[in-house]
């Protein structure tokens, strides 16, 4: 089973980015970290950053016939881009909604999200350790789907 980890704008500056909201871990350390949680559920994890939209459209459909999955954070895309959706349902791989707040608690503007509609799960509000969950809920839902 492979699963792709799919990180939009500004996620590579986690760390240094507003970390009394987004935390102290880094993009890397996340990753380490999934990487290592993947070893152990024997599944393969392959993990992206893209700051573009089109980046991100362009990474989604490269999965069509490499990935079972896909755990996105989207970052602010999440809020405005009919464009990702159209590209995660496109693709019709299952797909986890993920971010490190919880965007229901935050600004009205980061309240909607244009990916929730069709995505198997939304993970919000855990911080770094967030990712984890995605990745243990997803392999897990794949594998009872058989």
């Amino acid at each position: 089973m492979k699963i792709a980890l799919i990180n939009g704008p500004n996620l590579n500056l986690l760390g240094r980015r507003e970390p009394h909201l987004y935390g102290h871990t880094t993009l890397g350390e996340i990753e380490n970290t999934l990487t290592a949680v993947a070893r152990e559920l024997d599944v393969e994890l392959e993990c992206s950053q893209h700051n573009g939209e089109g980046d991100l459209i362009s990474a989604i459909h490269a999965l069509t016939e490499s990935a079972d999955g896909i755990i996105i954070n989207a970052g602010a895309y999440t809020h405005t881009s009919l464009a990702i959706r159209d590209a995660l349902v496109g693709v019709n791989l299952p797909y986890v909604e993920m971010h490190l707040t919880n965007i229901y608690a935050r600004e009205g503007l980061r309240r909607r999200s244009m990916l929730a509609e069709d995505a198997l799960a939304i993970v919000c509000g855990f911080g770094a350790y967030g990712y984890e969950l995605a990745l243990r809920g997803l392999v897990n839902t794949l594998r009872d789907r058989g």
